[in-house]
């Protein structure tokens, strides 16, 4: 099976990461492999403008494909 990935997430309301602030909703991909899904999640996660900011958060999901 073939699987393709996604890197999802945005700024929650709180560090609960219950709920997304409508808006900063973002969604990268597909990727054909994890490590380029890795690629992406490292830039978003470590860019300079996001530091400092505690809520903000982005996870990799997995897609198979039949």
């Amino acid at each position: 099976m073939t699987k393709r990935y996604w890197v999802i997430g945005g700024e929650y309301e709180d560090a609960e990461f219950g709920h997304l602030v409508p808006g900063t909703e973002k969604m990268a991909g597909p990727f054909d492999d994890e490590h380029k899904a890795r690629t992406e999640w490292t830039r978003l996660t470590c860019c300079p403008e996001k530091s400092g900011n505690a809520t903000t958060r982005y996870a990799i999901a997995a897609e198979t494909l039949h």
